[in-house]
């Protein structure tokens, strides 16, 4: 077996580890406990050691910039897609889904395969656009969520300043954040994981060792999709799927783009699962929400896990199928008939839950008039 299928089919047992184990996992405490490893020292610390290893290449300073673009198309654009999927406007779900479907996670989904099937220098391509990726997940949407959450408390518009003051102090207080500014003034001053005091950068490579386990780990624990949710979630990430390979080919018909990697790059990253930074920022919202009632909440955590579970075999399946067929995707018009063919594939669990729910509702009537019929005879 291809050795890039075994270590996306690792990642895949580590959730299926996690459903199994939730029959050992029986409180929400347990749970909340990994959920604060994962925030408070995991996750810091792979964001950490990504930074400090930031090597800026001035060939590829438009890549970050590219990226970026995506996720704020992606932002701006995409809400007017979830609608379609049965998702309220003003609901917590809502809210999760803005700030999840913009994000990216090619480490996870995407980097191992571009290595395999693109070699080293298009892996080197792909991790300087994820700078751009990185900033719009760790700090706009860390903001972004934030602004929401204290709109959806009543924060005023009297109380600019004193929302302005706490947003500062919650940015300053969270373990992320401080890492992040720690990471960027080591890189200023020429620092390295390898110029670094050597029981520093040990510790912070064995904290960062331990994140993608767990995070793994702690979604097949968390994970509860209900029926309901199941349309939902597929027609959201596959109208996601149909929205990115729209953009790209409209990119690379813009830009005249003529090398087949560089088109493939562009697609398979754009592909890229959902990230799990916009959770962290979700969770340290509903820590603070313990006491409001799950449908006035800013945000719907369960559904953000769901969505996380999903997003991940469907665009590993996708990019790895991408990439296997090669140059017969490096095509801006066969990229569009795709995306076109997902927006349209991604509207009909959305078309089978009005069918199912139409028939129960008819069944349901019938029913009512058979008693109702039996009754007056």
């Amino acid at each position: 077996m291809n050795l890039t299928l075994q270590k996306a089919l690792t990642f895949v047992l580590f959730i299926v580890i996690g459903l199994l184990l939730k029959l050992k996992f029986k409180s929400k405490e347990e749970l909340t406990g990994i959920k604060k490893i994962i925030l408070n020292l995991a996750l810091p610390a792979t964001i950490f050691i990504a930074l400090i290893g930031v090597k800026i290449d001035s060939a590829l300073l438009s890549l970050p910039f590219l990226a970026l673009a995506l996720n704020i198309i992606l932002y701006l654009g995409f809400p007017y897609l979830i609608p379609l999927t049965g998702i309220k406007k003003t609901s917590p779900e809502y809210r999760t889904a803005r700030l999840l479907v913009p994000s990216l996670a090619p480490g996870l989904s995407c980097f191992p395969f571009v290595l395999e099937f693109l070699g080293e220098g298009y892996l080197a391509k792909a991790a300087m656009a994820d700078l751009g990726n990185k900033v719009f997940v760790l700090i706009f949407l860390y903001l972004i969520a934030m602004n929401w959450f204290y709109s959806q408390n009543n924060v005023t518009v009297n109380k600019k300043g004193s929302k302005l003051k706490s947003l500062i102090l919650a940015m300053i207080s969270e373990p992320v954040n401080i890492f992040i500014v720690i990471a960027l003034i080591l890189v200023f001053f020429g620092f390295n994981m390898e110029t670094l005091p050597f029981f520093i950068s040990e510790m912070m490579s064995r904290l960062g060792g331990i994140m993608t386990p767990l995070v793994l780990l702690y979604i097949g624990l968390a994970v509860h999709i209900k029926k309901k949710q199941l349309f939902k979630l597929l027609s959201l990430l596959l109208l996601r799927v149909g929205f990115v390979s729209i953009l790209t080919g409209l990119f690379i018909l813009s830009t005249n783009l003529k090398a087949e990697n560089d088109m493939l790059l562009l697609f398979v990253f754009a592909m890229s699962a959902c990230s799990f930074w916009p959770f962290s920022h979700i969770a340290i919202v509903d820590g603070q929400e313990k006491n409001i009632a799950k449908k006035h909440r800013t945000f719907n955590a369960k559904f953000a896990v769901n969505i996380l579970a999903l997003s991940f075999p469907i665009s590993t399946i996708l990019i790895l199928g991408v990439l296997s067929c090669g140059s017969h995707f490096a095509n801006a018009y066969i990229i569009l008939i795709f995306g076109s063919a997902f927006l349209l594939i991604g509207l009909i669990p959305v078309i089978l839950k009005k069918i199912i729910s139409t028939r129960k509702k008819s069944e349901k009537q019938k029913t009512e008039w058979v008693v109702y019929r039996t009754t007056r005879t």
